[in-house]
Parts: structure tokens; C-alpha cells; sequence
């Protein structure tokens, strides 16, 4: 059977069950159960540390009533860099090379966002639609212009991530073939291609 690069992004599946369900339920396995010790392995101290940065980093230019956003976009932030990361593995696909996946959790985001600087400081929110200090005739076109790039905002992000992350794992799978291909016909192009591949990977997972 014929395959074509864009299989990998399409989830395998085993008896009708897609793979993706229980590699996502892997980095689970590594959570330790709680004990009744005052000091914890090194696992879950280091589980604890790096789960702290990530909230200390996204709450930082936070105000404390921005505080209570800690918990969803945290756990928001985990959940997608496990995705991103399994996506990586062999046997697997990355969700969020899939727009409907990407508009999914950026549609809800931003209209919570946009209706909560709306609720609590309209005026900072409207304000945003016209810069400060712009001509009288350009009023109205600035007003519709600020309004639709503020619409649009989700999809173009939504598309731009789904087409990075889809650029990035076909051109993987495209190095990764010409390697192969290369090894018994010129083996130092092939070395050459396989540094490529490395460095690409790294690139990838960062």
C-alpha cells in the first residue's frame, strides 16, 4: 500500500481505538502518588519545580485578580507540550497539527478574554480599537480595520500554528527519507543529511 507524507497526520489506530488516547495517558503513569512523607522523591520535586515555573512565568505580568486564570491556563500549557512532545515519538501524530483541534482552544480563549476586558475596563478594551493621536478622516477605516484584525485574530493564529507544526513534522519525514534513501548510494551525503535531521529535531522539540 502506498502511503504519502501526510499519513503522519492522520491518528494509527489498534481494534478501532486511536493510539494517541493511551500516549496521552502515559506522562499520567509518571505522576507519583501522594504519600504521607514531609520530603517527596526527586521525581515529584522536580514534577513540582518545573510546574511552578510555568505558573510563576505566566503569572508574572498578572495582577492579583488575574491570579485565578492560574490553574486553567497552566494545566493548558502542560497539556500541550505533552501533546507537542509525543507528537515527536514514532507510532504517534500531534493533535495540533489539526486546525479544528488549534480552534478549539483558541476560540473559547479568546472570547473569554475579549468579554472579560470588556466586563471590567471597557474603556481600556475599546481603546485599543483607535491609537492614540490618529487623524480625524482615518477615524472610521482605523475602527473597522482594528475590529476585523481583533475577529480574526483566533483563525490567523489557529492557521499559522497548524501550519508550522505541519511544515516541520513533513519536513522531518522528508530528511528523514532522503537519509535513508542516500546511505547505500553516498554514505557522507547521508551522515551530512542525518546531522540535518538531528539538528532539525532538536529544533522541533525547542
Amino acid at each position: 500500500m502506498n502511503l504519502s507524507f501526510f499519513d503522519q497526520f492522520s491518528s494509527p489506530c489498534l481494534l478501532g481505538i486511536p493510539l494517541i488516547l493511551p500516549s496521552l495517558l502515559l506522562p499520567a503513569l509518571l505522576l507519583p502518588s501522594p504519600g504521607n512523607r514531609w520530603i517527596n522523591n526527586r521525581l515529584s520535586t522536580i514534577q513540582l519545580w518545573f510546574t511552578h515555573l510555568i505558573t510563576k512565568q505566566l503569572m508574572t505580568p498578572l495582577n492579583k485578580a488575574g491570579h485565578k486564570w492560574a490553574l486553567l491556563l497552566t494545566s493548558l500549557i502542560l497539556m500541550l507540550l505533552s501533546i507537542n512532545l509525543l507528537g515527536l515519538l514514532p507510532y504517534t501524530f500531534t493533535p495540533t497539527t489539526q486546525l479544528s483541534m488549534n480552534m478549539a482552544l483558541a476560540l473559547p480563549l479568546w472570547l473569554a478574554t475579549l468579554l472579560t476586558g470588556l466586563r471590567n475596563q471597557p474603556s481600556a478594551s475599546l481603546g485599543h480599537l483607535l491609537p492614540e493621536g490618529t487623524p480625524t478622516p482615518l477615524i472610521p477605516a482605523l475602527i473597522m480595520i482594528e475590529t476585523t484584525s481583533l475577529l480574526i485574530r483566533p483563525l490567523a493564529l489557529g492557521v499559522r500554528l497548524t501550519a508550522n507544526l505541519t511544515a516541520g513534522h513533513l519536513l522531518i519525514q522528508l530528511i528523514s527519507t532522503a537519509t535513508i534513501a542516500l546511505l547505500p548510494m553516498m554514505p557522507s551525503i547521508s551522515a551530512l543529511t542525518a546531522l540535518i535531521l538531528f539538528l532539525l529535531t532538536i529544533l522541533e522539540v525547542a
